[in-house]
This record gives C-alpha cells, structure tokens and sequence, in this order.
C-alpha cells in the first residue's frame, strides 16, 4: 500500500519529535526529525524547484529538478532526502544549477514545438511549470535533436490530452491515486514510447476515468489540459481572467472553488478547487466543468403572462408534448421542454405588471379565501437569505405555514427521527470524520455518484485500514472499498439492523456506560429485537446469518464507528423507521458524541441543510422553532410584526393534494419543479391545472412553468451573493461570477417585492447580508455569524466564538437538545 501523502511541513511529526538542526544557504534550521529538505527549505521561504513533486502528494524523486548538493558524491534530491543532523545544503550552486539547466533543455527539446499554452505574461491560467525553469535558465531553442512523435488524445470531453508535452513525472498517476483514489491512470509502453494511459491503454474519453481534472490540476506542462483553455487565443489577444472565490452549485459537499471568468464576454472558462476544510483543493466533474448551464439559449430573461387565449388551462398531455418533426412526436420527460412549444401560451410583459398582478391575485385570493388557501414552494438551490424571506412571505403575507421544499421528498423522513430521537435534524459530525474512525456504515446511498469529493475521504479511510460495512441492495461503487457488503432484499432494512442489534445485545457488545448516561428505553429496544435472531432475519433480508454477525461484532467492537446513510433509507415508505434503526444502533454503541463518531445522513443538493435551517419546512420556523410553541410564535410575531398562524402547515404531498380538492388555491413556486420532482406526475398535472392562480420564479421554462400564470425570470446560482450550508453544517458564502442575462433579478429582491406589494412591511431589505443578519438573529445555531466571520472558509454551525474558532465539529458531546 502506497503511503499518504503528507502535507507540507508536516513530515517530520509524522516520524518522530527529534528537532534537526542544518543550515540551507546559510540559513539555520530547526526541524522534526524526517523532514525532508524540500519541506524545510519551505518553512523559511527558500524555493527549490520541483516539476514531480507537490505537497499533496507522496514524493517519489523523479524529475531531480529538486536536487540540492549536501556535499555528497552525487547530488541528492530535495523532496526525498530527510534531513540531517548538522547538514549543509546549497540549493543553487554552480553544479546545482548546471544539473537543472541541462535537465530543462533535455525535456524542452521533446515538448511540442509550438509555445506551451500556458505561457502568458499574465497568470490567467494555471503555469507550465517546465516552460517558467526553461525561461529561468535561457533554454529558448535546445540544441538537442527533437521528436515528435506521441499522440493527443481528445477523446475526453473536457481534458485534452498531448503525450508529446508529457515529462512522464507520474503527478496526474498519483493524483489519481492518492487524491481522488479513483486509480485509472497508469504508464503504457517502454523507453521513448512509454506514455501515461487510462486503464488498459484506453483513449481517456472510453476509460474508467469520472473527469474530475485532478490530474490536469496538478499537471506541470501542458500535457493535460482542460478544453475551454485550449479554445482561449493566444496572446497577446487573450482575455485577462478575473479570478471569484465561491462555493459549488451542486451536491451538499458544498466544495470551495475559484472561478476564473472572461469579463469581455461575461463566461466562466475554468474552475479549480482551492484549499478549505471541505475538499482541500478537491473538484468533481460537475464542480470543475459543470457551469455552462447559466449560459443557456433557454435562460429566461424577461416576465411572462399567460394569454387570455389559454384560458382554461390546457397543458400538453402526457403522452404528446409537441412535435420534433412531420408526424414525429416527442414523449414528455424525453427531452428538455422546448420554447416554441410553450411560449406561444405567455407574453412578455413588465417587470411592475407582472409583480403587480402576482400580488394583487394572491391578495385576493388571501382575503377571500383565507391565508390556508394559499402555499409556497422554496428551493434547495437556493440560498440561505432567499429561503428565509420567502418563507417569511408565506408566513407573514399570506398567513399561513404552507411552506415546504423538496427536503419533502428525500431527507424529511430522517429529520423527523432524528428530531424524535435526538432532538436535532443536523449531522452530529463530519464527512472528513471518518479519518479518525476504525469502522464506517454506508447504507442507503452511491456516494461516489452523489457526493463524489466526500467519497475520496472515505475511499482513503479505507486504505488506510477502516472497515468499511457497505450495506444496499444494490451494489454501489463504493463496495469495491469495503471490507463487508451485504446485498440485503429491498425494503428489508428494518429487518436487517434489528439483527444486527440483536446480535449486539446478545454478545454483550452494548456501550453500557453510555446507554445508561445518555439514553432511556433500552430494555423496550432488547424485547423488540429478541425476534429478529441473524437465521430468521436472514430469511427476511436475505443475508447470512454469519455475515449479519460479523457486521454486528466490528460495528460493535470499534473504538470509533460513523453512520452513514442517503436516499435508499430515507426515500422509503418506511423511511423513518429505517432511520431510527440507525440511530438507535449508533446510541446503543456509544457511537456519538466523539472524534471518528456520529450520524451523518449524506445532503443531496448544494443547500438542502440551509433550506431546513431557515425554515422552508411547514411544522417549523427557521432554525426548526415549532410553529406551534405559542412563546416561539409570540418571538417571531414580535420579530415581523405581524399576527401568525399557529397550525403547522401542509406538506408538498399534502398541498398537491389540497390543490386537487380545491382547498390550495392560489401557489408560489421558487425554483421547484414539482412536476418532475413528485413521484406521481399525473396527480400533479391535474392539481396545478386545478390552481386558480400560480407563479413560477425560476431560470428556465421547466414543465411546472407550462401551467403558470406568471413566470419571474430568476437568478442562477453564479449570479448572485448568498450563503449555503452544506451537509457538514459549513455555513459559506457564494459570490456572484456572472452579471444577470436580460432582465432576470434576484430571488430575494423579487419575493421582497412581492411582499411590499401585498401592503407588508419588513420588507426592505438593502442588502442581502441584511436578510442574513435578520436570519441568524432569529436562532440559536447562526446566532453570532457575519460575513466578515465566514470569509472563504466559512464557518460551522453552532459557532459560539466565530471570531476565534471554526466551529463545532462534534455534535452532542455531553448531552443531547
């Protein structure tokens, strides 16, 4: 097994705590014993250079650009050799620097004979790293003879690929490897003709290679490179790029990145991660590659109103949506809703005639009806701040808690056990956690697939010896990582972990201390699974009875153990049930509370747990405040200054529902697509044809939209300032990268519109960090946190000291809420 790599500065703790003393340059140097010289020239600001080499990875002493001369027979190469006692180094003597020039111009003379792409005055990309050492050493045209006779490979869809500009320095080999642990890239080939390859000497784009860009990110020459670079002119009429610090639009990792944007043209070129306590430079391929979407031909750019023409609603059928041809018809759900079919239906209109038709219907509909007549649905995409105004709107302006988004319909079920039987819907400790345990449950969810960055932290804790306990009927990705799979029968997750448990109780494996300090009813819990003995489970689940057990023993037996679980789980008939399994399996081990511990139910889109927090869920007020508490209501009924509803509201299900009956009759829909999202789209289509009044505020005509009366174009993710808390409780802010196409504005100044417009107050909000200060001054959790406090990183949720600290990472330590 390969080593990890260690970060820089770090080796020598890693080896011992013997200080070294040597000189570089004629500097002093203290160092832990097991540094490397490259690390402690680092320590004091004196650069070697390297072209093999970089921090993130194990050094392998390749290229021997880094050779420095410690006065031995041969020089030594700095980012291998440890230090010494007394040593001597001279990192830029004649002979060193002899060495580095003939090297430089042994690999120039085979680089490709145009100027690599990357050398620019300006640093609008990354560096060629072999071009800067050829320029430092006047190497312009080698005197060596030169070849060139390697291919390209462009079949990747984002990486290109020049064998030619290959210095075969194996950092993309150990990137993959060691960073991303996906382990496609390897070498082909002998002498001249060795190259890098993809699997089994596979063009990249038919390999097993997930286009995540680390091996591009850490190459240092051109030899790979991503494609919209390569489509950049060359200078002097290149673009300068401005470089934007953000987050990703994506999953619930919530990965920090930079975005480096051509202002001439308002477009993204490339993304590359940066460091921060998420995913420590770490992309995917949607982070990395995944933002053209703001720039489709589709965006909507200015209010639309539904014709008098088409009234009554009469959206296309389920079976025909439009036509692709002569006599060619095209099936719903089989292509993106096309324009020409729809628009016809809508006019363009003003942005103050369609905000004033919006409130002056929904107003109607208010006073004639009643606040319960109305809904809204929020978003996931959607940041923090517009989450909570537009909650606010529907609590506040129209009356009533019909607020939910689509949490509804993936990890409502573990919230509610976790809010049953801990007192908390959050995670109880991070995915990075899992480096310090010694066994891991993954159940219910295709990590590499959904969460691909957390997945490399739990494919590393794998090789360094976690047992990984992978438990699916189906078998994901991630199993090929696993010291145990157990394919159990769908829907037979209850069955399964009330043997485990039973196992657990019957081998005395139970955490008895911690049982009794922080947890009640276990005898109930014994007599429930004293049925479920591993060979009558095993019928039900369909695992042996021998593997059940040995699940049991290691679960039980860890020094450290974390749970966790996604969809399969939650989006379940029997959802809740399967989570308070979990839970109570995590209780009865002691498996809360400490490094390496926890529960942790995988978010699936970028802001699902913010959405929750800031009150996008029926029952609750932001920061999960029962709705029906009178002293909470009394609090923000002081806070808004206006009288609420004291009866939770519906549920999506329940409002989709409660439209069909007549009962919903008016709906705000803030990037939701109910029509797709909920499972029966029959039942939705009737139920949105049945509203008498419904708007859409989103950035594409989506098939909700086709039934609308008024559509708001929005703004995308990339278009506006916002912060986002990921399935770590990471609290970030996103960064606008893009200006607004055409008309379209932003989410939480439409919806602060609309309620000025219904005669609210509370709705003049100058900033978004306004709405972010009102937010966090309503809860127990932001209670504190600024954006000056979050800065890049940003912070965890709770943050008692945000000055001070970066948070709390382990929930639940003594007690629980």
């Amino acid at each position: 097994m390969m080593q990890q790599p260690v970060p820089t500065g770090t080796w020598g703790k890693m080896k011992g705590d013997d200080a070294i003393d040597l000189t570089i340059d004629g500097v002093s140097v203290t160092v832990p014993e097991g540094t490397t010289i490259w690390d402690a020239a680092k320590q004091v600001g004196i650069d070697i250079p390297a072209l093999c080499h970089d921090p993130r990875l194990e050094p392998v002493g390749v290229c021997r650009v880094c050779v420095v001369d410690i006065g031995g027979r041969t020089l030594a190469a700095a980012c291998v050799r440890p230090c010494a006692q007394g040593m001597e180094v001279d990192t830029k003597s004649e002979k060193v620097e002899r060495h580095r020039a003939m090297l430089t111009e042994l690999m120039m003379s085979d680089q490709p004979g145009e100027a690599p792409l990357d050398a620019r005055p300006d640093e609008a990309v990354k560096s060629n790293d072999l071009f800067a050492l050829a320029q430092r050493y006047g190497v312009e045209q080698p005197r060596l003879p030169r070849q060139n006779s390697r291919p390209h490979d462009h079949s990747s869809k984002v990486i290109t690929v020049d064998h030619q500009a290959c210095i075969l320095c194996d950092r993309c080999i150990r990137a993959c490897d060691e960073v991303q642990n996906n382990e496609v890239i390897g070498r082909s080939g002998k002498g001249y003709r060795t190259t890098i390859a993809f699997d089994l000497d596979q063009p990249m784009g038919a390999s097993t290679c997930v286009s995540c860009g680390e091996c591009m990110a850490v190459c240092p020459t051109d030899a790979l490179v991503d494609k919209p670079v390569v489509r950049l002119p060359l200078a002097p009429d290149r673009p300068v790029l401005e470089a934007v610090e953000s987050v990703c639009p994506y999953c619930g990792v919530g990965c920090s990145l930079r975005y480096h944007v051509n202002r001439d043209d308002n477009r993204i070129v490339y993304a590359e991660g940066r460091e921060s306590p998420v995913n420590h430079g770490r992309l995917c391929v949607k982070g990395r590659y995944g933002f053209d979407y703001a720039h489709h031909e589709q965006r909507l750019q200015k209010p639309l109103i539904r014709r008098d023409a088409f009234y009554p609603k009469k959206p296309l059928s389920p079976e025909v949506a439009g036509e692709t041809g002569p006599g060619k018809k095209r099936r719903r759900g089989s292509k993106i809703v096309r324009n020409e079919d729809v628009l016809p239906a809508f006019r363009e209109a003003t942005w103050d005639e369609a905000l004033d038709l919006v409130a002056s219907r929904l107003k109607a509909i208010r006073d004639e009806h009643g606040g319960d007549t109305l809904a809204g649905f929020g978003s996931a995409k959607c940041s923090n701040e517009e989450a909570y105004v537009f909650q606010k709107l529907i609590r506040a302006v129209f009356r009533t808690n019909n607020v939910d988004h689509c949490t509804r319909l993936c990890h409502a079920s573990s919230v509610a056990a976790l809010l049953e039987t801990i007192g908390s819907g959050a995670v109880t400790n991070t995915f990075a956690g899992i480096a310090e345990s010694d066994v891991a449950l993954f159940t219910g969810t295709n990590t590499t697939h959904n969460h691909p960055v957390a997945a490399t932290f739990f494919k590393e804790a794998s090789k360094r010896g976690a047992k990984l306990i992978v438990v699916d009927p189906r078998r994901p990705d991630i199993a090929d990582h696993a010291w145990r799979y157990a394919r159990i029968k769908p829907g037979s997750d209850v069955a399964f972990y009330n043997a485990v448990m039973h196992v657990i109780f019957r081998d005395d494996l139970v955490d008895h201390d911690y049982v009794r300090d922080h947890t009640r009813d276990v005898d109930a819990l014994k007599a429930h699974v004293q049925a479920y003995d591993p060979v009558r489970a095993s019928a039900l689940c369909g695992v042996e009875p021998t593997l059940i057990e040995e699940i049991a023993h290691a679960y039980g037996k860890a020094k450290a153990a974390m749970t966790f679980w996604g969809m399969g789980i939650s989006q379940h008939v029997h959802g809740t049930d399967n989570a308070r399994c979990l839970i109570s399996l995590c209780l009865l081990t002691g498996n809360v509370g400490r490094p390496g511990t926890g529960l942790h139910p995988l978010r699936g889109q970028n802001n699902v747990q913010g959405a929750s927090d800031a009150g996008l869920i029926p029952m609750v007020y932001p920061d999960y405040q029962s709705v029906a508490a009178p002293e909470v209501k009394a609090k923000f009924e002081a806070a808004w200054d206006v009288a609420l509803s004291p009866t939770p509201g519906l549920t999506v299900t329940e409002i989709t529902a409660g439209a069909l009956a007549g009962d919903i009759r008016g709906l705000y829909c803030m990037g939701e697509n109910p029509f797709l999202s909920d499972p029966n789209a029959n039942k939705v289509r009737k139920a949105l044809s049945a509203l008498d009044f419904l708007v859409v505020q989103d950035i594409f005509l989506t098939e909700t939209a086709e039934f609308a009366d008024v559509i708001l174009p929005a703004s995308s993710f990339f278009e506006k300032t916002g912060t986002y808390t990921n399935t770590d409780r990471r609290v970030q802010i996103g960064r606008p990268v893009l200006e607004l196409p055409g008309q379209a504005r932003h989410d939480w100044k439409i919806t602060c519109e609309i309620g000025k417009r219904m005669g609210a107050p509370g709705f003049e909000f100058a900033s978004v960090e306004d709405v972010f200060a009102e937010f966090t001054g309503l809860t127990r959790n932001y209670a504190g946190l600024t954006y000056e406090h979050l800065g890049l990183e940003g912070k965890l949720w709770p943050c008692p000291d945000p000055v001070g600290t970066d948070g709390t990472v382990v929930l639940f330590g003594e007690s629980f809420p």
